[in-house]
């Protein structure tokens, strides 16, 4: 009889447990229009195709879509708390495109960025930084000091940078829509797929901390 009761107990405690390790990680894309996915329908933002190239994977994710468009590093920051709600895993941030299009002070950029991966990482919260490049029209000064944030945050907080969120789609006129600036559905399916080995190491890190 009680070898019986052992028994029960043991396979409820392993169920649990692999019950735990399948639990899809929360995720939250902080962002601005280009992962809300401005001029595309929901399923084709950013956070829904790398949920989607993720589940195809084996790789279960619970995605919320945090982005605003519009918005710049500061107001990503003024909306922290309501937008990564408690129980979030990790974050990847895509700030900054705004900053720069409008120019943007970079030291204010620099320090609502700084303040946005340390109140995250007070959380508990795993950190994914995208960078984001300046336009050429402020002039090489501000292109270097802009530039420079990214790289010098990821150092310094040590999260993983993914360099340039629009690598491979900016200034490509048949990734874009009509402004030039937001990827097609296409566009954004090619940002997952070279964005994807940097999120996988960063579900990779998340998943170890579970144990």
């Amino acid at each position: 009889m009680h070898i019986a009761v052992l028994m029960v107990a043991l396979m409820t405690v392993a169920t649990s447990a692999a019950a735990g390790a399948a639990k899809p990680i929360r995720l939250v894309v902080l962002g601005d229009s280009l992962s809300a996915g401005l001029g595309l329908p929901g399923q084709e933002a950013f956070p829904a195709r790398l949920q989607k190239a993720l589940q195809d994977k084996g790789v279960g994710v619970d995605m919320t879509n945090a982005g605003v468009s519009g918005d710049t590093s500061s107001g990503g920051r003024d909306r922290l708390d309501w937008s990564v709600p408690e129980g979030t895993e990790g974050v990847i941030i895509e700030l900054g495109a705004n900053d720069a299009l409008r120019g943007i002070e970079p030291d204010l950029t620099r320090a609502a960025l700084s303040d946005i991966v340390a109140r995250l990482k007070a959380r508990k919260i795993a950190v994914m930084l995208c960078g984001m490049l300046a336009p050429p029209n402020y002039g090489p000064d501000y292109a270097a000091r802009f530039n420079s944030i990214y790289p010098d945050l990821a150092k310094k907080f040590d999260v993983p940078l993914y360099p340039f969120f629009l690598e491979g789609v900016a200034a490509d006129a048949k990734l874009n829509q009509a402004d030039g600036i937001h990827p097609t559905a296409a566009g954004v399916d090619i940002i997952v797929k070279n964005m994807m080995p940097t999120v996988e190491a960063f579900l990779g890190t998340i998943s170890e901390q579970r144990r």
